[in-house]
């Protein structure tokens, strides 16, 4: 399924495809990762400087060693609709504006700053909405995800060891060994449930444990504290039935190959950092596509994943915004990656009858 690319591959593939989809993708898409990580190291906070993750913009690279294989990815985003842009003006029937921001799930200072314009129009707005609004309690939501072990552990006698050959299994020890974790103690978690711990570099795990939220999480809290209604298009246990209704071998390679990664991870974060605060959406799941393998197999495993957790949530996403849409004065905060494509929110939300603006 998800494997390291041959070195015939050109530099983006070769470095994005060590990654493996499942975590590339799963991180942008997911507040579920990113939450979990929290509870995972929760440690009390500290005054301490919270720690800059730095890394290397790999498509820098890219672009550099081979222009022509650049030029192609930048031609496929540039013909993806909406793929430009993290800020999105929503009008219908003469009522009073609303906003839709494209997010990342990270605690990144530039993140965290968002846009002027969408600063003032959290300001004004009335309803804010976020993927999940369950995610403004870590602890009531650890204990609302704890209710369904089913979808945390494996509950049938197996281990993820079941499903590795020897050298995959010794792999996975010595990564997770390099985390401070050891396999006989997550064995029995859903790869997923691993990759939460492992998935984000020292420095944004630093963060978080230090008191931090990532954007989506503070905007919710905030909202609270602000008096203002706080609604959530999902719930975390609908997030987390999709990741687990994917095949697993994928998602058990996906994670030996992110435990390999080492401080590599810090540029594949930076890389989807950069093209995010330059509005460049459009860029990131042709940049997954470059980078991924290209068997007939790992085809259909990309499409199964870019259904179930992009598009499939998009569908419901958009369905359940329309109605708190209706009175305008809302302001949307969701994953980027919902944004772009004919499939995407922006595009699912004109179906219905909304206008929809970037604001630049």
């Amino acid at each position: 399924m998800i494997v390291t690319l041959q070195k015939s591959r050109n530099a983006i593939a070769d470095r994005l495809a060590d990654a493996g989809l499942w975590m590339m993708a799963a991180l942008h898409v997911l507040i579920a990762l990113s939450f979990l990580v929290v509870l995972a190291t929760l440690s009390p906070a500290n005054a301490q400087e919270p720690p800059v993750c730095g890394g290397d913009n790999l498509l820098t690279k890219y672009e550099k060693d081979d222009p022509a294989g650049f030029a192609k990815l930048r031609a496929e985003a540039d013909a993806i609709p909406n793929g430009k842009g993290i800020f999105w003006k929503i009008e219908k029937d003469g009522q009073p504006a609303s906003w839709l921001l494209g997010t990342m799930h990270v605690t990144d200072p530039r993140v965290l700053a968002m846009p002027e314009a969408a600063r003032t129009a959290y300001a004004a707005a009335s309803t804010i909405v976020v993927e999940s609004d369950e995610i403004a309690d870590e602890k009531k939501t650890a204990a609302a995800i704890m209710t369904r072990p089913d979808l945390t552990m494996f509950t049938d006698g197996k281990s993820i060891t079941d499903f590795l050959d020897k050298d995959g299994a010794d792999k996975l020890a010595e990564g997770l060994k390099t985390r401070g974790l050891s396999l006989a103690a997550v064995g029995r978690m859903k790869p997923w449930m691993i990759m939460s711990f492992v998935a984000l570099p020292a420095c944004e795990v630093a963060r978080k444990t230090s008191g931090i939220a990532f954007l989506d999480q503070r905007l919710a809290r905030d909202a609270l504290a602000d008096g203002k209604t706080l609604k959530g298009l999902e719930t975390l246990i609908e997030q987390i039935s999709a990741l687990d209704s994917l095949p697993i071998e994928p998602q058990v390679e996906g994670l030996v190959q992110t435990l390999a990664l080492g401080d590599t991870l810090k540029d594949v974060i930076e890389t989807m950092s950069q093209l995010y605060l330059a509005g460049d959406t459009g860029m990131i799941m042709p940049m997954m596509r470059a980078a991924s393998p290209q068997t007939d197999d790992d085809k259909a495993a990309y499409a199964d994943f870019e259904q179930r957790i992009i598009i499939d949530r998009n569908h419901t996403m958009a369905e359940r915004a329309a109605p708190i849409l209706a009175s305008g004065n809302v302001f949307i905060a969701v994953g980027s990656l919902h944004l772009p494509g004919a499939e995407g929110v922006v595009e699912l939300l004109r179906k219905q009858g909304f206008t929809v603006t970037a604001v630049n």
